[in-house]
């Protein structure tokens, strides 16, 4: 009875994991892999007493913005240059240090950034130099996201908070963002993100294990799936519309089916909290930035690992180009003081 209980345990300790279904596998779905392992990084690094922690891709893929090292939002077009001073300033908006940025997703012009410190909520488009509106938030703004239409923004402060800015036109008045009033309290949550449709929205809470899911503009919830011990820190839809991705405080990464709410698939090959994830143009990959010196590629069907790309230091961001197999990231260099870098990873960058 011992030499069997020896054995058992060998066993469950060599065990691999089990091989996806081969119809799942991209040769079976007519799926050519990238050879990620040859793609070209392409660096710009920072010395500076801030940091960058957030990029973003415009809707067309042909501006990148940054944030957070000084009180201005900086736009490259990195077909043509990704250089420092290649980059376009926007300034006169805030007051401080800016923390946030996110593109309107109708229009590859406008954009929107926030700062903690002065609170504010700035509104640009990419071909003025002045912006078109300033909105202070009652409280810090963190994270911000558009809804689909581009005329609703989500908004979570430092303390959790959640609000939501509309814009609209009054009478007798220029169109501008205003705050939404909502019929029922919202919930708290650290992300706040909307689905393609824009009549739900996500939640999820670096204190909480389960991801909420809710009508919009009701926030009535529809379910309420577990997702991380210790806390959900990040999430990204599928732009196909199949699959929720979560990251955790606990390194793993579970996929969720939209249609039944139930964890279709987990990854499992960080071995780090994730930062943030991000989905490819059509689905099929997933970036993953994590706490370790490096960015996890996997293949979405199988929750495969395909390429892992090694990093000078941790990203807090990743965002996938919105047409092409070109990721965007930022963090810090591992033991550098004040450097910081920005990231562009592609093939023939």
């Amino acid at each position: 009875a011992e030499k069997q209980d020896e054995t058992e345990d060998v066993v469950d300790k060599n065990a691999r994991q089990a091989s996806p279904p081969p119809h799942m596998m991209p040769a079976a779905r007519g799926l050519h892999v990238p050879n990620f392992s040859s793609f070209q990084p392409r660096d710009v690094r920072f010395t500076t007493v801030g940091s960058i922690p957030q990029v973003a891709w415009s809707c067309d893929g042909r501006k990148l913005a940054s944030v957070g090292m000084d009180k201005s939002v900086r736009v490259w077009t990195p077909d043509k240059s990704l250089e420092a001073r290649s980059a376009v300033q926007y300034l006169g908006g805030h007051e401080a240090d800016t923390d946030y940025v996110v593109w309107n997703p109708t229009h590859p012009e406008l954009f929107c950034s926030s700062s903690q410190r002065d609170k504010r909520i700035v509104f640009w488009d990419a071909r003025q130099s002045r912006p078109l509106q300033i909105y202070t938030h009652t409280v810090a703004p963190a994270q911000l996201n558009f809804g689909p239409d581009g005329k609703t923004l989500s908004i979570i402060s430092v303390s959790y908070q959640l609000a939501f800015l509309t814009y609209g036109q009054a009478e007798g008045k220029k169109p501008e963002w205003s705050l939404k009033k909502l019929d029922t309290v919202p919930q708290t949550a650290s992300i706040a993100m909307f689905n393609h449709v824009g009549d739900g929205i996500i939640l999820s809470h670096t204190r909480m294990n389960t991801i909420m899911i809710m009508d919009y503009p009701s926030l009535t919830i529809r379910e309420q799936p577990p997702a991380h011990v210790g806390g959900c820190v990040a999430v990204a839809l599928d732009p196909r519309g199949r699959y929720l991705a979560s990251g955790g405080h606990d390194s793993i990464v579970n996929l969720f089916d939209m249609s039944e709410w139930i964890c279709a698939n987990t990854i499992t090959s960080c071995e780090h909290p994730i930062n943030q994830l991000s989905f490819s143009f059509d689905g099929e990959f997933i970036a993953i930035a994590s706490l370790g010196s490096y960015i996890e590629i996997c293949a979405t069907e199988t929750g495969q690992s395909v390429h892992r790309i090694p990093i000078s230091g941790p990203a807090v961001t990743v965002t996938w180009h919105p047409s092409k197999y070109v990721i965007a990231y930022c963090g810090q260099n591992s033991g550098a003081v004040h450097s910081v870098f920005m990231s562009l990873y592609g093939p023939g960058l």
